[in-house]
């Protein structure tokens, strides 16, 4: 269906988008508006609404009609795709770019050179006619530490001293370094600072969890010193068939810190295929997993290695502290390989610096037209991948960096390359990107947060003392210290949301009896609003049976469409215990569900649920009637 153009648009086709009709008209008023001061430029029409009047709390098919209405007359065939986000000028002179050009602008461009944003062309020209000046700043920036600093930025010699074809000319001639030692140096930021934040799928209500540069160092060390007990020749392939999580990230630095090459091969491969690059690297090792856990499913990956007759293989394991399967004879586990290092606290390893040109990683093509391709990466590779984050991707210090992918694919070592050199924090979240858990992961840090309100102490008019309860113990025992005093508790549980805005979401106490285990409505409802696209919001109230006996579990829910018709709620209903029992406590049950066009709310917007349990009961007595 082709988009409706944005002067078409009507209040009651925004209404149709689940918006009510107050807001409806507020906004359709407001388009009518931008319209009016920048109908004529599209681009700054979308850049007013994108900006000004669309937020995350809005139903995306709003977005999406907004979007496609203002461009519904774009000639994507000339002009390319309509643009989404449009950068102000602010946030332009706060890239990377914008700064090297407002110190070094005039030396590069000379009188061509204006300011960063008009002199952007002129500089990505002088990048290609000037690859030495040009290289030579990357370096710089990147803070690229060599052993030994190379002869020239590029030499024109077409031949090196292995005869290899370079008709592009040898880059860093005669430099030596270790990228890995590189990614191990914070960049400016201290090693207590954050190299890694990371969460496992189903753990999606859990806290992130963070690795210092310090930690990630000690790993990287710890593991790079087993790896020399193996007894390997300087120089040998060492294989990485696992998911992109924390201890694969570790492998990957630790091979190539000892002097080794990483074989990447992508988990989702059959043995057929791992085999075929075992053999074409002729890796003499393999780090692996026991198996991969995607949601509630658990797929085989440490089979699959012994079915393409891997050599030694390392398994750790998916969850716990061993394999989950038997392994091979010869076969390591995590624990018994790190169990060959002689721990003195440590953890110190001296890089092995390589020249320039020596193998960091092998890659391979996807191989659908044949035999895969096996790609070789250099010690240059990785400072490429660091300079497009930095100029492409703008990565800066102290950035977080998430990128769903694997290290069987060129994108998992140039997230790591990219974030790292960069000092920047690499996102990982073991698991899949496709439901709501990867979504909250990547949302933008401490946006939307969730948590108890506090208030400051120092508050004019406050009570300070209870007839019918101890005023300390209810209002400051077990409360966090903030700037030298104890802060008071508010007793709501608040969101800040992608927005910056502020969601009431009830009472922190209000609670449930399920079979013995207390537990907050709050936290079901945060489970079963993702458990289905269909959900809008839920409410989870307790309702004690006619008969007496331990609660039972209700929800309250709205859907997205008021025309939910095609839902199955038996389905859904089976899809909230399953996500219950997985995240929360697998005794926990939905007894029934209760379809409502819109929650019940007090004029702070909190959910009234005495009035939901009261309304279920009633339904139930007139049924029975």
């Amino acid at each position: 269906m082709a988009p409706l153009p944005l002067e078409t648009v009507t209040v009651e086709q925004i209404r149709e988008l689940d918006i009510p009709r107050d807001e409806a008209e507020k906004f359709y008023q407001k388009v009518q508006q931008i319209l009016s001061d920048h109908g004529s430029c599209r681009v700054k029409t979308w850049d007013n609404i994108s900006k000004h009047l669309l937020s995350p709390e809005l139903p995306f098919a709003l977005h999406h009609m907004m979007y496609y209405g203002c461009y519904s007359e774009w000639d994507a065939t000339q002009l390319g795709p309509p643009p989404a986000w449009i950068t102000n000028l602010d946030d332009a002179m706060r890239t990377n770019v914008s700064r090297v050009l407002e110190r070094r602008g005039n030396e590069f461009l000379g009188l061509k050179y204006k300011d960063p944003i008009s002199s952007f062309s002129a500089f990505q020209e002088f990048s290609v006619t000037n690859p030495e000046a040009y290289w030579r700043m990357m370096l710089d920036e990147l803070n690229i530490s060599f052993s030994v600093p190379p002869s020239c930025i590029l030499s024109s010699d077409e031949l090196d001293k292995n005869e290899l074809s370079c008709p592009g000319g040898r880059w860093l001639h005669g430099a030596m370094l270790n990228s890995a030692k590189n990614c191990l140096l914070p960049k400016g930021r201290s090693m207590e600072d954050t190299s890694i934040i990371w969460r496992d799928e189903g753990y999606d209500e859990l806290p992130l969890n963070y690795v210092t540069y310090r930690d990630l160092n000690a790993k990287v060390c710890l593991v790079a010193n087993a790896l020399e007990m193996l007894d390997l020749e300087r120089g040998s392939a060492v294989a990485i068939d696992m998911p992109m999580n924390v201890t694969a990230v570790v492998a990957y630095l630790a091979i190539i810190l000892a002097g080794y090459v990483v074989v990447s091969i992508a988990d989702s491969f059959a043995a057929r295929e791992i085999s075929m690059r075992l053999n074409i690297s002729k890796a003499k090792a393999i780090f692996t997993q026991d198996v991969i856990i995607r949601g509630d499913k658990s797929l085989p990956l440490y089979s699959r290695v012994v079915e393409a007759y891997a050599p030694l293989a390392i398994v750790l394991p998916a969850r716990g502290s061993s394999p989950s399967v038997e392994l091979r004879e010869g076969d390591l586990s995590w624990d018994e390989f790190l169990a060959r290092v002689k721990h003195d606290g440590t953890n110190d390893y001296t890089p092995v610096e390589k020249p320039v040109e020596s193998f960091t990683n092998i890659l391979f093509s996807s191989g659908t037209t044949g035999e895969p391709k096996a790609i070789p990466w250099t010690h240059m590779t990785p400072i490429k991948a660091a300079a497009d984050g930095w100029v492409h991707m703008d990565i800066l210090k102290g950035d977080i960096v998430a990128w769903p992918t694997n290290l069987g694919w060129m994108m998992g070592p140039w997230l790591v390359y990219a974030s790292l050199l960069n000092g920047a924090s690499m996102a990982l979240y073991n698991g899949s990107p496709l439901g709501y858990g990867f979504a909250k992961f990547v949302q933008p840090s401490s946006t939307p947060a969730i948590g108890e309100l506090a208030l400051d102490p120092v508050m004019f008019g406050a009570s300070t003392t209870l007839l019918n309860a101890n005023h300390y113990d209810v209002y400051f025992k077990d409360m966090p210290n903030w700037n030298g005093k104890v802060l008071r508790r508010h007793g709501d549980e608040f969101e800040r949301t992608a927005g910056g805005y502020y969601r009431a979401h009830g009472r922190t106490d209000d609670t449930m009896n399920l079979g013995g285990i207390k537990v907050s409505s709050i936290e079901i409802e945060r489970i079963c609003n993702g458990a289905d696209e269909s959900v809008l919001e839920t409410a989870a109230i307790g309702v004690p049976p006619d008969g007496g006996g331990p609660e039972q579990l209700v929800i309250a829910l709205v859907f997205k469409n008021p025309n939910h018709s095609n839902v199955d709620i038996v389905q859904l209903k089976k899809a909230f215990n399953s996500l219950l029992q997985q995240k929360l406590n697998p005794l926990f049950r939905v007894s029934y569900i209760m379809p409502t066009t819109s929650l019940p709310r007090t004029a702070s917007n909190k959910i009234m649920r005495r009035i939901l349990r009261q309304q279920f009961i009633n339904d139930i007595r007139n049924s029975k009637l």
